[in-house]
Formats: structure tokens, sequence, C-alpha cells
């Protein structure tokens, strides 16, 4: 049913690998009220993300050491207080603080497990924009969720594969790791000459000097932490453009086996028509420029890193189409919760059938019944597709079950009224987050009919579907 490219990962706790506990501080935060949360209010992953304040723009300038390493970065955070803020956190894992800053002036800050929490010298009057610049150091791992998956910040012998998905932006970063708080994106990575630092959106420059390069990419469109990356190693970094100029950046690993490479360059030549594909399903390609990252080095899954997915070793056809849908479904148009996991997987999946139906394999209807033929006491039907739990957030019915609601819906209320939902969901949303209640919506306003009862079958119901 699934591939363990596009599988991802199966979590059985909400809480990624513990790292151990260091605590530093400058004055004494004995007393300090912190009135911003230190959890973002997912009921799947509590201590992810932060409340009181909304954040802007991250300015991440890293240094790093492929051979030992050695990671040293600033960050520089710019926010909105929601609310009157003496203190606030953010999250961060496994390095040493070094100092903390809010708008200019030394902030206390204690450092302990996944959270930095920060007292600033004045509270931050609710409305109120503020920047926090973080000093941090360490030596980089190779994290795990609790699933056993490799996630976040991978060190590997040339460099960093880096995918984040779901919580794990703070094995690299302090940030406010929810999907629904989206920011724009600077970073400057300073690596080994000879070395390739990738990250989303452009790229500005790239400056050698004394043996080092720095690599500044900006990604100016709103962006989920999940989907940040600047992946380091080996690459051989190609630009090109579509039939409608928009740029292509594919970074290429020359490790790469010869067999592997060929498939890869096979499957990333197809790019711009799959681009151009979906623009005509789902409207106009939502970010200034598109691409991919083929490393090497393996976690086990591809992940839809924003503009430009990474691909552990040569991808197929399919997977590229997959992750290339996601760039309207779950990068541009994003859950708010992780419970509506099925509004990326389901619609990436819908997208990948789609055009492999466009290029002449099974049908829509075809992998609808293939998936359908399943017995009813299957495990694949237990899964309440709404509200899935951790334990099966990257499960097969989060993904296939999620493309067949797609198109039984798309049989329940005919193909103009579907195509009409698909591009209005996408352009409507752009940049935005979104719930299973917003899509229910849309659809039942579209069609002209109450689908409670169709997506209470689909979405909400356990058990095998019999009607609707």
């Amino acid at each position: 049913m699934r591939t363990v490219t596009r599988a991802r990962r199966a979590l059985t706790t909400c809480a990624a690998a513990a790292a151990a506990v260091v605590v530093l501080a400058g004055p004494a935060l004995a007393g300090v009220g912190i009135t911003g949360s230190s959890g973002g209010g997912d009921p799947y992953f509590p201590k992810a993300g932060n409340g009181g304040y909304q954040v802007d723009n991250y300015d991440l300038s890293i240094r790093y050491e492929p051979a030992t390493r050695a990671f040293a970065g600033v960050a520089v955070v710019t926010a909105v207080a929601t609310t009157d803020l003496a203190g606030f956190s953010l999250d961060l894992r496994q390095f040493t603080v070094r100092a903390v800053t809010v708008d200019g002036a030394a902030a206390s800050f204690v450092k302990g497990g996944q959270e930095l929490r920060i007292a600033p010298t004045k509270d931050v009057a609710r409305g109120r924009r503020f920047v926090v610049r973080v000093t941090y150091d360490g030596t980089t791992f190779r994290p795990r969720d609790d699933g056993g998956s490799l996630y976040g910040w991978v060190s590997t012998p040339d460099g960093a594969l880096v995918a984040n998905e779901p919580e794990g932006a703070s094995t690299w970063y302090p940030v406010n790791d929810l999907p629904s708080d989206k920011a724009s994106y600077t970073f400057r990575v300073d690596v080994p000459a000879g070395k390739t630092a990738v990250a989303n959106g452009d790229l500005l420059s790239s400056t050698t000097a004394g043996g080092r390069t720095i690599w500044t990419w900006r990604a100016v469109e709103p962006m989920a932490s999940y989907l940040a990356t600047a992946t380091i190693g080996n690459f051989d970094l190609t630009t090109s453009r579509t039939p409608a100029g928009l740029l292509i950046v594919n970074a290429v690993d020359r490790g790469l086996p010869a067999a592997a490479a060929r498939r890869a360059a096979a499957s990333l030549a197809l790019q711009p028509e799959m681009l151009a594909f979906f623009t005509r399903h789902f409207g106009a390609y939502p970010f200034g420029s598109a691409g991919a990252i083929v490393d090497d080095d393996s976690v086990g899954y591809a992940l839809e890193t924003q503009t430009r997915p990474v691909y552990s070793g040569a991808p197929d056809p399919g997977t590229v189409a997959h992750e290339l849908a996601h760039q309207w479904f779950g990068d541009s148009v994003t859950p708010r919760r992780w419970s509506d996991i099925w509004l990326n997987e389901g619609f990436a999946t819908y997208a990948e059938w789609l055009w492999g139906q466009h290029r002449g394999g099974p049908t829509l209807q075809q992998r609808f019944d293939r998936a359908y033929a399943l017995p009813a006491g299957d495990p694949f039907w237990q899964v309440a597709l709404g509200d899935p739990g951790v334990a099966n957030l990257f499960a097969d019915a989060t993904y296939v079950r999620g493309g067949m609601t797609l198109v039984a819906l798309k049989a329940e209320i005919g193909d103009p009224a579907f195509g009409t939902v698909m591009r209005r969901w996408a352009t409507e949303h752009r940049g935005g987050v979104v719930s299973t209640a917003d899509f229910v919506a849309l659809a039942s306003s579209v069609s002209g009919r109450d689908l409670a009862p169709f997506f209470r079958t689909w979405i909400e119901d356990r058990g095998k579907p019999t009607s609707w």
C-alpha cells in the first residue's frame, strides 16, 4: 500500500527522544512570570511550540563542520506578542545557549530539556514586535523520534540531511515548533569550501574565502517550521526554468551510484510537466521557485520541505509527484493541528494518483477499488482519518484512505464541483492554516449540499465504509 519513502515513520509517543538536560542562565529567573506558555496546545505534541507570540521571521546563521559535527548558530527571531509577556519560551534541544538578547538588551534565560525560557528586562506589550537573538553551539548527532526514525538535523558523513516532520526543527534552531505559526526565513550556512548547503526559497549568494563558503538562501513565503531545511553535502547544484518561467533548483549528491543518479535525473526531468499539470488542476504554483534535494544518505523517507523536497536516494516519479503536490497541500495550505494530517497526505496521495492516471497508469477508480478490496477486518479500516492518533500519523490510512476520500467525494459531487473545490481550497487558503471543518464547509458550499454525513463516514468513523 505504501513505500518506505512515502510512509515516513510510525510514532509511538508524542515526544522526541530527550537530550540530556542542560541548565544555563543569565540573571536568576526566580519569581519571574513566564506568561507565554511552554507548549503550543497541539494534543499530539503538547511540548512542541509555545504560546504568547507569533513569529514573523527567522534569520539563521550557522557554521558547521561535517568532520567533527561542530555546530555554532545565531538565531534572530522576530515575533509579535499576542499577550503581555513577562517571559516566553522557544523550543531548542541539545545545544548550549551562550547568550540571549531581546531588543538588543541582555535577557535572563534557562535552558532545560527542549525548552529555552526567556525573561526580557522589560515586559513585551501585547501587539508589539520584538526581536530575540540566541547564540548557541554544540555537537550535532542523529536524533530519532520514539518510533526510531531519524529526523531533524541528521548528521551524515559529508554533511547533514535536515527533515523536521513533525517537530524536529528544535534539533537545530530555536523555534516556535507549531505548523500553525508560519514565518519567512533567511539562512546563512557556513561550511568548508567544496560543500554545498541547500535551503528553502531562493539562493541569494555563495561566497568563498579562507577555505569556507557561506551559502545564503531566503524564503519569503510563509513556511511552517517542519518544512525548513538546510541540508549540507557534496551536491551538484543546477538551475533551469519551466516553460512558464518558474525557477527550478536541483541539488543531487555526487555520491549516488551511477544507476541511482540516472533514475534521479529521469524523475527530476518530469518536474516541469508535473508542475504544469498540477497548476491546471489546483491553481497557480504557490511559491517563487521549485526543485529537489537528492541525498545519497538516507533517513528512509522523502519530505516535502518547502520549495525543495528532500529525497533519501533516487526518487521514483510517483514520489516526486507526491512531494510536488505537497507544495499546494501541506506547504502552502497547512493544517493547524497534526490531527488533520490527512489534509496533507491524503491530498498529495490523490494528486500522485491523478498524475499516474495522466501518464497511463491505474485510474483513480482502480486505485480506489484496490484499496477498498481490503477486508473489513483489516487494521487499515480502524484508523479514524480525522484523528488518527500519534501512532498512526504516517500510517497507510492517512495516505491511502485520505486519497480514497477525495476520489469518493469526486464521485459524490461530480467532476465540475470537485474541481472547483480543489482549486478554491488551494487558492483561497494560500499561505494559511486550515482544519478539516474548513474543507467540509467549502465542499458543502460549492456542491450546495450538506456533506456532513459523507465526511462523517470517511473522516470520523472507524470501520470500512459500506454506504455514503
